[in-house]
Parts: C-alpha cells; structure tokens; sequence
C-alpha cells in the first residue's frame, strides 16, 4: 500500500478494535447485571470481527500492525477498576462505555476525515466506515442503560 493516509487507518482500526476488546474483558467482571453482561458478549464479538478484517487487510497489504501500548492497557484496567470499585451499576458501567466510545469514534471520525484524496484505498475506508457505523449504535445501546 503506498498510500500513509491509509496504512494509518488501518492501524486506526486495529488499535480501536483491541483497545475496546481490552475494555470490555476489564469490564466484563465487574458486570452483574445480566442484560449488561449479553451487551457486553455481544459488542465484543463484533469488535473481533472489525479487528481480523483490519489484520487480513493488513496481511493483504504487506502492513504489520501494532499492538497497543501495554502501558496504557495497564492504566486503562487500573482506571476501570477504580471506577468500579464503589459502583458497578448498570448506569454507571454504560457511563464509562459510552466514554470510551464517544473517544472511539471521534479519532475514526477525525481519520476518516482525513482520507480524502482518490489514492485512500477503498477497503480500508469501508472498514473505518464500518466500525464508525458500529460504535454508533454501541452508544445508542449504552445510552439505554442510562
């Protein structure tokens, strides 16, 4: 691929996708209602799918993908299990989701942005438009747990 815009994306992609999956599994403990736990299987089923499509897209395009800073998936699980600790509400835990999201979607949103030029590769845009679409509607899910 000699496209940077898209190789980045890619990488975008990849590093959302195992972060949210890295979210989910610190949060899944925490969760004793039944309807978040479900929530919470099913997002992350989803979030697996995106992710081997970015690693066999990688694959295709002779990219290696990066995984995300250990550092900060240590700091992300210490600031779940904070959060946590004195509140494992439904209300709350979709509060810290929808966070997480919110944050997810911005810097997909920013980097689909930035792929304009007729050089982006297609596939990745439909990808980054894929998983965009989907935490969408993750956070309107959350939203009602609220």
């Amino acid at each position: 691929m000699d496209n940077k815009k898209s190789e980045e994306a890619l990488a975008e992609i990849y590093r959302n996708t195992q972060l949210a999956l890295q979210s989910i599994s610190d949060i899944l403990p925490e969760a004793e209602d039944e309807r978040v736990r479900e929530e919470l299987m099913r997002q992350h089923e989803e979030y697996e799918k995106i992710g081997g499509k970015a690693a066999l897209l990688a694959k295709d395009k002779g990219i290696e993908l990066k995984e995300p800073n250990p550092l900060k998936k240590a700091m992300m699980w210490g600031s779940i299990k904070m959060n946590t600790m004195t509140d494992n509400s439904p209300a709350h835990l979709a509060e810290m989701l929808i966070q997480g999201t919110v944050m997810g979607i911005t810097s997909l949103k920013t980097t689909l942005g930035e792929m304009t030029d007729e050089s982006s590769d297609e596939d990745v845009k439909a990808l980054l438009a894929e998983l965009v679409s989907l935490e969408e509607g993750f956070e309107s899910k959350w939203k009602s747990f609220l």
